[in-house]
């Protein structure tokens, strides 16, 4: 499934338990295994050679990176109460974590289709939240400074 581009290496047996436990992770969300290397039925959104599956494809730079993200994002507190008021975070983490983790394989690695529905919805939820910092700040999902900030972040 993810094979390692070489810019840090996992020890093999590592990388195969790596690989393993994401698609079974795939399998249970996606109901059937979906094949990331080489999309069913049309090309990816992106090329191959992008920068985003160089990335994607070294599991050090995921997990590490993703856990970093996920810090960095919520320091922007219209982030932070974003995420903490309109998801799951809060009581599932785990759960809002692997959802987050699947949509961003999906758009880097899967069929075209698949990652525009995707990217459709993402901005469809997006497009509901809005709110009021702790601090009485007002926000909104759709801030292009704060999907700046998450982009950056990522």
């Amino acid at each position: 499934m993810f094979r390692n581009s070489g810019i840090i290496s996992l020890p093999r047996p590592l990388e195969r338990r790596v690989d393993t436990l994401a698609q079974s992770f795939m399998r249970q969300r996606l109901g059937s295994q979906m094949d990331f290397s080489t999309p069913e039925g049309e090309p990816a959104l992106l090329p191959p050679n992008s920068v985003s599956w160089r990335i994607f494809k070294n599991p050090v730079a995921v997990f590490i990176g993703g856990v970093t993200a996920v810090l960095l994002e919520l320091a922007e507190p219209r982030v932070r109460d974003a995420i903490w008021q309109h998801s799951s975070f809060r009581s599932l983490a785990l759960r809002r974590l692997q959802r987050t983790g699947l949509a961003a394989l999906v758009t880097v690695y899967g069929p075209r289709s698949k990652a525009k529905a995707m990217i459709e919805d993402v901005v469809r939820m997006h497009g509901r939240v809005s709110g009021r910092t702790s601090e009485g700040e007002p926000y909104h999902a759709t801030d292009p400074e704060l999907l700046d900030w998450v982009q950056a972040t990522a």
